[in-house]
């Protein structure tokens, strides 16, 4: 199998995988979750994107990384993790951490979005072991940033179930 045909189908599963695992696990437990909560777990994991600036780090990744990828890919992640961050620090805020919240998910979905077309414009998947160590970073967890963006978009527009103890509290009657 060609390194693009193998990136491809590697990519491929780490949907599959991160859409079962999300499906079995983790929508559950966030819908189990007020909506803040929720948004914080989210924001906690793409905190971490702040990993991203590995694109740019020689030694890591291979000479030849499309600078066109690579740049964008570092900066934006970058970005996103910073925003992120900001949102786990002004949860308490919460005019504010909507508006974070709201912008590292724009942030970060335009990221993930560019960062495909210039991996495919670049022929990023002939190249993959361009990558170097930050292989894992497109095949594992990047699936999992998109999903729990999409994920997060939902809760943001879709308003909250309001849950029995909610009802109870207001004095609603069933």
């Amino acid at each position: 199998m060609s390194p693009a045909h193998t990136f491809t189908l590697q990519l491929v599963l780490g949907y599959v995988a991160w859409l079962l695992c999300y499906r079995a696990y983790i929508g559950p437990r966030l819908k189990a979750m007020d909506r803040i909560s929720a948004h914080r777990a989210i924001a906690t994991l793409h905190s971490f994107r702040f990993f991203g600036l590995v694109f740019a780090m020689p030694g890591v990744v291979g000479p030849h990384l499309p600078d066109s990828f690579a740049a964008w890919a570092a900066h934006a992640d970058l970005a996103t993790g910073v925003l992120a961050m900001l949102a786990l620090l002004a949860w308490r805020l919460r005019a504010l951490f909507w508006l974070l919240v709201a912008a590292f998910n724009l942030v970060g979905m335009a990221d993930l979005l560019v960062d495909y077309y210039h991996a495919i414009h670049a022929h990023l998947p002939d190249m993959a072991g361009e990558l170097g160590a930050a292989y894992v970073i497109p095949v594992i967890y990047v699936p999992l940033l998109m999903i729990t963006h999409v994920a997060a978009f939902h809760m943001l527009v879709t308003p909250p179930v309001r849950r029995p103890a909610a009802l109870a509290a207001t004095g609603a009657s069933r």
